[in-house]
């Protein structure tokens, strides 16, 4: 596709979203009103189900079908990441570029601290989902606490433990399997009480969202530290790992 090609497909799905969005706008209440006819509903809806947590209601139970679209998104970007991060046919992963981030590095302050906070914020983590249908919070945000908590160990400089701790094979598998239930239990029989579903989909959620973020920094983390170039034209420098912003 050429140049003017792209530019008329662009324009043409400007437009159209800008038409969308005016006729949107234009159809909203006045602001300040007394009417507030979706809120009526979502709040009245969510005090039926016993769900303390009006959005949590709104998200997992009237708009259960949207959250999955934003499951598959995430899920895409993750599966996308692996694919696309794999080492090719001309680069290989150098298993003793992982030991160039030691704790020698680190300081002895900077990886206590480290150490520390690791339980602390997974705690926190898991303290964010399971409690999510009754304060603000839920498995989206729980999930990227959890998935970005464990990469603590990198911070304090223990590259070769962050390994370990998160073998991205299972990573892998835990992720699908979050994700399929999640989704089976979004299109479940609407009987089922929402004090029952919106917890049991914040579980899933959390462990889907923070499976994902766990993928997508071990496949970044891999190609920085780990991945070198063994082409024919790679230069000296590229065959060894390297720290991220190291210059090649």
């Amino acid at each position: 596709m050429n140049a003017r090609a792209r530019l008329a497909l662009f324009g043409s799905g400007a437009a159209g979203t800008a038409a969308l969005f005016t006729a949107g706008a234009l159809g909203l209440p006045g602001f300040g009103g007394a009417v507030h006819p979706y809120a009526d509903r979502a709040v009245g809806q969510a005090l039926a189900h016993g769900t303390p947590n009006a959005v949590a209601s709104v998200t997992f139970d009237q708009r259960a079908l949207d959250t999955v679209g934003e499951e598959l998104i995430l899920l895409s970007a993750a599966v996308a990441a692996v694919v696309l991060l794999r080492a090719v046919r001309r680069e290989e992963e150098d298993a003793g570029g992982a030991h160039r981030h030691g704790p020698a590095e680190v300081p002895d302050a900077l990886r206590l601290i480290g150490y520390l906070l690791l339980p602390v914020t997974l705690a926190a983590g898991v303290y964010v989902v399971a409690h999510g249908h009754q304060s603000p919070g839920g498995g989206f945000q729980g999930g990227v606490v959890l998935g970005t908590a464990i990469h603590l160990l990198y911070l304090a400089g223990d590259y070769p433990a962050l390994q370990r701790l998160r073998p991205i094979p299972l990573f892998e598998t835990a992720e699908a399997v979050a994700a399929a239930v999640f989704v089976v239990l979004a299109l479940a029989a609407t009987g089922w009480a929402a004090t029952g579903r919106v917890p049991a989909l914040n579980g899933a959620v959390g462990a889907e969202v923070g499976c994902a973020l766990v993928l997508l920094l071990g496949k970044f983390f891999e190609q920085a530290l780990l991945v070198r170039d063994t082409g024919p034209a790679a230069r000296p420098a590229a065959r060894r790992a390297r720290h991220p912003g190291e210059p090649p």
